[in-house]
């Protein structure tokens, strides 16, 4: 697990001191991926900075590490989990190996396969490969986006980076007002996208190359499509219980000790149980607040007592929540309004304490069907008989109704077409909502650009399975794994996630949507799986997710700091302060529960005074990740 920085020049020249020195700064920003070494690479072409977090082969996992006399130089971060079936295949073919890392197994799997050698690779990645010989780099990353990888284009060349504030650099930096109203409606930015003009991510599941003298291209090896399979329910249930213990075990896969997150749920309960087969003394850790009806440390405690594990758990303050808030939006890069981040960065804290890698749950509502909005088909089913001339009639109904009349939105959500209301696991503002928030509005600008491409490519799917694609494309990698990656990384903690393993997606992707949703439960073939692994009491309690109190605390605890932030924002030329302002007030009054929308607009102010205003002193926020890293290691 490391992070790394990359120019490619657009004319062959030797750097210039200062160059190097700018250069090498982009790699300090990034201190809190990799604290356990660092290594530079350069020609007249490219330069690679790499930092380390020494997980796999600490000895000699050195970066930027070379192959085939010089001919290839690689920096890469991740891990992947099948290197050592790889390089035994390898040896078959006469290759020799002078190091235990999965790095030196990559680059030789790409001297033998070159492009198509990503297609093998289980695990996380995110790599540049500079082929000297061919003056070309590759890079790749991941099937489901599970490590961040960004890219700048820039007259002198192209920068790229395991996190944008590497390409921060520059002055000059600008909102991505696109990117800004997309943000409203999703509560993330939507890849490709990022919050800052002409910074954009690699696409997951996708390489690309870079000749000199020539266009980036980008080329996609892996499509996370749904293929249901019906077969016998016991068949897919051993089938389940196989892929997700090899998973596991081969995530385990490590020289420095492995924990796991357990929270309440299925998920993390279901990783836990099976990674003590592996590891009796694994160490969980867990994380609540004190607020009633806002903790599942207490469910986490109950599992771990019973499965005889040893579990670590913290209870997070309302001042210390908001208190971390910069630090937290810092290393996030891009604005993120889901609540639950927060806790994330704590349960992290406290796990960095004790172990240096941590097993979670991941991914498993995405391919499982684990969320309850894939019920609303189901419970819609009733409109699809009904005559398209009263289905219109219906819909002009819904438009005249009151909002918060009751049946207003069943019927709203019935006489619309799911491409044209879905838009992943969480939806913010509507484009009205949008259009009195925001002074830079464009109408040409709606959710549907970012969702339709998706929605047409499985315009023929079961609508559960359209539903669970897009929230793969869109949700997952815009929010669950940003938040994984970031708030892990900031403790220099990795994190692995069993789930989104590709032999797992190739089992879940088979399942019938009968088999997901039924009997009144959502991944209802996940909960038969893991009958008799998990304790009873976790697969039998209604899903909590990870909730946080921001709808108590906007009115009492974090109220004045909500005022002060809209004040003291310099996002006027932006958004229209006053229909925010009413907006709290409003939530204050108990006539509406705004809690989730305001966080979206706090969370891009308080984004804007980090990255923009300048408000926070960024090298100290450095000089506290290396500090806390070191308190951490002693």
């Amino acid at each position: 697990m490391c992070g790394f920085v990359g120019i490619i020049k657009s004319e062959s020249k030797i750097w210039q001191e200062e160059e190097v020195k700018r250069f090498e700064d982009r790699n300090t920003a990034i201190y809190h991926r990799g604290p356990d070494d660092e290594g530079y690479y350069e020609d007249e072409q490219v330069l690679f900075g790499f930092r380390r977090l020494s997980i796999i082969d600490i000895e000699s996992g050195h970066q930027p590490f070379t192959y085939n006399d010089d001919r290839y130089w690689m920096v890469f971060n991740g891990e992947v989990y099948n290197y050592i079936e790889l390089r035994d295949e390898l040896k078959q073919k006469e290759y020799h190996f002078t190091t235990d890392s999965d790095t030196e197994v990559i680059l030789a799997m790409f001297q033998e396969y070159g492009v198509e050698a990503f297609k093998q690779l289980r695990g996380m990645f995110s790599i540049l490969i500079w082929d000297k010989q061919e003056q070309t780099v590759y890079g790749a990353r991941d099937p489901f986006g599970i490590k961040p990888l960004f890219y700048k284009e820039a007259e002198e060349g192209i920068y790229f980076a395991s996190e944008k504030k590497s390409l921060l650099a520059d002055v000059g930096e600008t909102v991505d007002r696109e990117a800004l109203q997309h943000y409203l409606s999703f509560q993330y930015v939507p890849e490709p996208l990022s919050m800052n003009e002409n910074i954009r991510k690699v696409e997951p599941g996708h390489f690309f190359v870079k000749r000199f003298n020539e266009e980036i291209s980008f080329h996609r090896y892996f499509h996370a499509t749904f293929q249901p399979v019906q077969q016998e329910k016991q068949v897919l249930i051993k089938k389940i219980q196989d892929v997700m213990y090899d998973s596991v075990n081969l995530h385990m896969r490590s020289d420095v000790p492995v924990g796991s997150f357990l929270s309440g749920g299925i998920d993390s309960s279901l990783i836990v149980s099976i990674a003590k087969e592996f590891n009796p003394n694994i160490k969980t850790f867990s994380v609540g607040f004190e607020q009633e009806g806002y903790s599942e440390v207490d469910v986490a405690k109950e599992t771990a007592e019973k499965l005889g594990v040893e579990n670590h758990s913290y209870m997070i303050s309302p001042e210390e929540y908001v208190a971390k808030l910069p630090k937290i939006l810092w290393h996030l890069d891009d604005p993120l309004a889901d609540p639950a981040c927060v806790p994330l960065y704590f349960v992290a804290r406290e796990a960095k304490k004790h172990v240096t890698v941590v097993l979670s749950g991941e991914g498993s509502d995405e391919l499982f069907g684990g969320y309850n909005i894939y019920r609303e088909p189901e419970s819609l089913k009733m409109f699809q008989s009904i005559p398209a001339p009263a289905k219109d009639l219906l819909a002009k109904v819904a438009q005249v109704l009151p909002e918060g009349v009751k049946g207003k939105s069943f019927l709203e959500r019935g006489t619309t077409p799911l491409k044209d209301r879905y838009i992943g696991n969480a939806k913010m503002f509507e484009e009205k909502e949008k259009k009195a928030i925001l002074n830079t509005h464009s109408s040409n600008i709606s959710y549907q650009q970012i969702t339709a491409p998706y929605f047409h490519q499985v315009q023929n799917d079961h609508l559960v399975n359209q539903m669970q694609y897009v929230d793969i494309h869109t949700w997952m990698r815009g929010d669950i794994l940003l938040k994984a990656d970031k708030m892990t990384m900031a403790h220099s903690l990795e994190l692995r996630v069993p789930f989104l393993d590709k032999e797992v997606f190739r089992i879940a992707s088979e399942i019938p949507v009968d088999m997901k949703i039924a009997e009144g439960t959502t991944k209802h073939i996940l909960r038969l799986a893991s009958r008799g692994i998990v304790p009873d009491h976790v697969l039998d309690r209604k899903k909590l997710g990870f909730p946080v109190p921001i709808r108590h605390w906007l009115k009492n605890e974090l109220n004045g700091w909500a005022r002060q932030l809209i004040n003291e924002s310099q996002t006027e030329h932006l958004l229209n302060k006053p229909v925010i302002k009413q907006l709290l007030d409003d939530h204050c009054a108990g006539k509406a529960d705004n809690s989730r929308k305001l966080w979206t607009v706090f969370m891009f102010m308080l984004w804007h005074q980090i990255f923009m205003e300048n408000k926070f002193d960024i090298e100290k926020l450095i000089n506290e990740d290396k500090t806390e890293s070191k308190l951490a290691q002693s």
